[in-house]
């Protein structure tokens, strides 16, 4: 983005501007953008929250949220000028004079900054309090573009709770905007490495060509979480991991890794191939749902040495939750390309380690050329995408190990983002706040796609709500995940990678 212009005239409105989210993760990005160069001068940020409080204390509350948890040394020049940029007004959400009191406040905003009537509403808010918001947006005329100006809503995850409440959210949505409106944002997609996929497919002869059925085996996409639910089992409980990491987290990586290439890189080129990626998938038949999906909850257990109790047993959770805190997925896509190669997905709580990645296993080379020598296995080449923690790729080949004896090991190539080009602190929403205000869609998800994935997991969640009589399984929690998921991958002589490489393992 170093090389990128700075966007055009706006002004940042953030619903819920008193809350973790804004302090943690979207003031520390606009703080980003403004020490890159990438805000124009014409740029302010109104929050909007029910907290009573003044400009001042807002900005100050911030500043001290930045302080505390970034772990950055601020530029004070940059913050500056943002603080002054900074207003803030308290209000109900459902108060039809707060929205005429901000139409106010952004009139006043537009003049003294000349920001030119181009607003970004931003939706940091929980998912029960959307419709309210898009409701007196529209009732007050502030999301209707005239003439030069723009007027855009962003809209964080969930997107509904399933298929039937996606399509209830969309056609709310736009009764009040058009789709070239509405940008739903899923953080996911502002890593630099997710963006790199398609770099590396697209950029680079030397995989592409690779890049199918007859040389890949099978799709790992893991997105493991160390922690447990913490203060969140009100929410937590009533959505579970399928509905909270599948549709959206593991979708969005997985139609990357499988989509055709674009005819260019413009919104609606990208999200059609994603699209088809998703409407070719499989629909899951009754037996399948029972031999492709696995769920399962934390029980006590320890990670990092440090004791966690049962997911039950959390707080806000219900004693006899049947609340899924992992699940796996074997997923099959009907197109050319792909046809016989499974992606296996899964994710969950209070695993071994915290790490998201994307593991493409090639299939093997023959072993014939190796009969009489003392090699009884082929190395597994993997081309890994490490989103999280640690940024980057690798891949895995084998070698001849030194000596008289042919002997082959397993090495490995790896590329850092850290290393490598030295990148300052990130939050993984520069990139996407960044694409808000220029119009650029690519990384958000389209209503089609939103509705698409809900259409998958459907059948999952039907099966779940009408059978309550099987056993939901337990793993410990600082476990890699339960045994029935290690039976799914298993049927077919595959392994999921360890989440913690068996070198790393302290010795006995």
């Amino acid at each position: 983005m170093q090389d990128s212009t700075p966007a055009g005239p706006c002004v940042l409105v953030i619903f819920g501007a008193s809350g973790d989210l804004t302090k943690r993760l979207l003031m520390p990005a606009i703080y980003h953008l403004k020490r890159s160069g990438l805000l124009p001068e014409s740029f302010a940020v109104a929050g909007v929250a029910r907290r009573d409080m003044t400009a001042a204390q807002f900005r100050d509350s911030l500043r001290k949220g930045f302080d505390q948890l970034s772990g950055e040394k601020l530029d004070p020049a940059a913050w500056d000028w943002l603080a002054q940029r900074m207003q803030y007004l308290a209000g109900n959400l459902d108060d039809p004079a707060t929205y005429q009191r901000l139409g106010k406040l952004l009139g006043e905003i537009d003049s003294k900054y000349r920001t030119g009537g181009n607003y970004l509403f931003y939706f940091a808010i929980p998912s029960s309090e959307f419709d309210q918001v898009v409701q007196q947006l529209g009732a007050a005329g502030l999301v209707r573009q005239q003439q030069a100006a723009w007027r855009r809503v962003v809209i964080e995850k969930p997107f509904g709770s399933d298929l039937a409440s996606a399509k209830e959210l969309n056609h709310l949505l736009w009764e009040f905007l058009d789709e070239s409106q509405i940008f739903r944002i899923d953080h996911y997609l502002g890593k630099e490495t997710v963006q790199n996929i398609m770099v590396l497919r697209f950029a680079n002869g030397l995989f592409e060509p690779l890049w199918n059925r007859h040389y890949i085996d099978h799709v790992q996409i893991t997105v493991a979480e160390s922690i447990g639910i913490g203060t969140r089992g009100t929410f937590y409980d009533a959505t579970g991991a399928l509905r909270d990491m599948v549709p959206n987290h593991l979708f969005q990586v997985m139609t990357l890794i499988a989509m055709e290439p674009p005819s260019c890189f413009e919104a609606n080129a990208t999200r059609n191939e994603k699209g088809k990626v998703l409407d070719a998938i499989h629909s899951f038949s009754r037996e399948r749902l029972h031999s492709d999906v696995v769920r399962a909850q934390y029980a006590a257990g320890r990670v990092d040495g440090k004791p966690v109790p049962a997911y039950r047993d959390e707080q806000n959770v219900n004693p006899g939750s049947s609340t899924e805190t992992y699940v796996a997925l074997r997923l099959m896509i009907d197109n050319w390309r792909w046809a016989g190669v499974p992606f296996y997905l899964r994710t969950g709580k209070a695993l071994a380690t915290r790490k998201s990645q994307v593991i493409v296993r090639f299939k093997q080379a023959p072993l014939t050329l190796f009969r009489d020598t003392p090699v009884d296995r082929m190395t597994n080449n993997d081309l890994t995408v490490m989103i999280q923690p640690d940024e980057g790729v690798s891949l895995r080949f084998g070698a001849k190990i030194p000596g008289p004896d042919v002997r082959i090991g397993d090495v490995e190539m790896r590329f850092k983002y850290s290393e490598y080009f030295q990148a300052q602190a990130t939050t993984g929403y520069e990139t996407l706040l960044y694409d808000c205000m220029i119009g650029d869609a690519s990384l958000f998800q389209r209503a089609d796609t939103i509705e698409s994935a809900w259409r998958i997991i459907q059948p999952i969640l039907d099966e779940w709500k009408g059978n309550r009589s099987d056993p939901l399984p337990l793993y410990p929690a600082g476990s890699e995940g339960p045994d029935e998921a290690d039976i799914m991958i298993g049927r077919n002589g595959r392994r999921w990678r360890p989440l913690i490489p068996p070198q790393t393992h302290a010795p006995a």
